[in-house]
């Protein structure tokens, strides 16, 4: 399969590469992506699990969601950086922290998830799609 993007972390340890196009790109305003980020909100790519091919290893880290589903993790050992999650309700999608591509240039979220929970001062963009929840 042909090499569509690539990644990483921020120390080199992980590396990996993507052979298909993503499904969706969506920024999440949740309290726990805000808290994971660092930020105002969270940036998530879901992709195909057989979609991505990884080199280096990964740490786990597991948490039940809200909805009492178990929601893991992956994240460089050496540097932290946290590079996909699985979604406790579709086991086939990742979800990759797009932060991590190579190049990032053409990034652009086609949904805001969470609105209720945003920042009071982020201004929501009027051409997007809009949730108050997930």
């Amino acid at each position: 399969m042909p090499i569509l993007y690539s990644g990483g972390c921020q120390c080199g340890a992980v590396r990996y590469i993507l052979t298909q196009e993503p499904k969706r790109l969506y920024a999440c305003h949740c309290t726990e992506c805000q808290r994971q980020s660092g930020s105002a909100f969270g940036m998530t790519m879901l992709i195909d699990e057989d979609s991505i091919e990884v080199s280096g290893s990964l740490k786990e880290f597991a948490r039940i969601s809200d909805k009492g589903n178990v929601v893991k993790s992956y994240f460089c050992p050496k540097c932290g950086v946290r590079i996909y999650g699985v979604p406790g309700y579709v086991k086939e999608v990742f979800s990759l922290k797009p932060g991590t591509l190579d190049d990032t240039s053409w990034l652009k979220p086609t949904a805001m998830l969470w609105l209720k929970s945003s920042q009071k001062w982020f201004k929501i963009p009027n051409h997007i799609e809009k949730f108050d929840e997930q």
